[in-house]
């Protein structure tokens, strides 16, 4: 069935289509219709969920790891500072090995205070042992948050599925809805291994001594490097069932580009519009698109440069003293493999800031003219 949706809508129909137990979430623009539209539809028996109102971010997290503990299926949505307000639960989360999936609706992190766009928020909780995926479009936050689900079950690891704030959260756009009999064939219901049960007793998220500690933080990575293959096999399941297939890092017109731009979310959408123009005038430019930051998909991307390349990172996010994020995992992967380019990092969009198709042409043409400053952070869009 299609329908034409905003990106909040298609994350909360996910949620109804993945049957989620347990929701617990609190209002933050601009993830806020999220929790209003899934508070909708438990009231009207359409969910058979347990909707928990909390007074906190933190109180949402924390009421999630409690409920899946018990072996449901759970679910929350927060933006910026709220996700901030997660941050010590986050680690619980993970290091619990529960498989919460979560939506990030991107917003720039106060101060100053804002409501708009950029993926700060969601960056600077990457090494919290969450998942992320980054999205493009609301057909993509549907799927995404389907799959997020039976990726987080299988690696018992949480899941982070991020979009950016009104630039696709409040964007409306024709969805292909799954079925609800197809999703219940692709994802059934979360069959817990170890849960709270008074019948089978165990200890959770008990205290432990250095004896212990470092296994524990092992395992979790063990799990973050088999992700790669049960991503990759979670996404040829789901292309057999809905006939939509996604890849960790998606190419266009990049395998003969003199000149490569990487980027993600929605900016991603408009470098393949400028890309596509380019080309029509017969410029070898080219997109790498990432879809992850955590596992990041570092051997996928280097499979996907061809040197000489010229390369440049945009990024919608600041790590102040070191710059964007992506650029720092992109440079660190590319040169694990034996790339010896230069990596040349443009950041654009933040604070909600709109990103151009003749920004991204001035990133090409800087490209493609060698001037882009390759050892220094090269600022795109900035008040005169």
């Amino acid at each position: 069935m299609r329908q034409v949706i905003s990106g909040n809508e298609a994350a909360s129909l996910a949620v109804k289509l993945a049957r989620v137990q347990v929701i617990s979430a609190y209002p933050i623009t601009p993830q806020t219709t999220i929790a209003e539209k899934l508070s909708e539809i438990c009231g009207s028996g359409e969910l058979a969920a347990r909707f928990v109102r909390v007074e906190s971010e933190h109180s949402a997290m924390s009421t999630l790891i409690g409920a899946a503990s018990t072996g449901v299926r759970t679910f929350t949505a927060t933006s910026a500072q709220g996700l901030a307000l997660m941050h010590e639960p986050l680690f619980w989360a993970s290091g619990a090995r529960l498989p919460i999936v979560m939506v990030d609706v991107n917003r720039a992190m106060a101060a100053p205070w804002t409501i708009w766009c950029d993926q700060t928020d969601s960056v600077a909780q990457r090494d919290t042992g969450w998942l992320q995926f980054y999205c493009w479009s609301n057909q993509e936050i549907i799927d995404t948050v389907i799959c997020a689900f039976k990726i987080a079950e299988k690696l018992l690891v949480p899941c982070m599925v991020c979009y950016d704030g009104f630039f696709i959260s409040h964007t409306y756009e024709p969805v292909e809805i799954p079925e609800q009999k197809d999703v219940d064939e692709f994802l059934p219901p979360r069959n817990a291994e170890y849960k709270l049960d008074t019948e089978n007793p165990h200890t959770f998220s008990g205290g432990t001594l250095p004896n212990y500690f470092m296994e524990f933080r092992y395992k979790l990575q063990r799990a973050f490097e088999r992700a790669p293959e049960v991503i990759a096999r979670v996404y040829g399941e789901y292309v057999q069932c809905f006939d939509r297939t996604y890849d960790s890092v998606e190419s266009y017109a990049a395998d003969d580009a003199d000149a490569v731009l990487v980027a993600s979310g929605s900016a991603a959408s408009t470098v393949w519009h400028t890309v596509k123009a380019l080309r029509d005038q017969g410029r070898k430019v080219g997109l790498l698109r990432i879809r992850q930051l955590r596992p990041f998909p570092a051997a996928e991307l280097a499979a996907k440069i061809h040197p000489p390349q010229r390369i440049g990172v945009l990024d919608r996010n600041l790590s102040p003293g070191t710059g964007g994020v992506f650029t720092q995992e992109v440079r660190a992967a590319l040169h694990r493999d034996g790339h010896t380019g230069r990596i040349h990092e443009f950041i654009a969009g933040l604070g909600g800031r709109d990103i151009t198709m003749n920004n991204i042409i001035d990133i090409y043409d800087r490209l493609e003219q060698k001037t882009a400053n390759a050892s220094a952070i090269n600022w795109v869009g900035l008040n005169p």
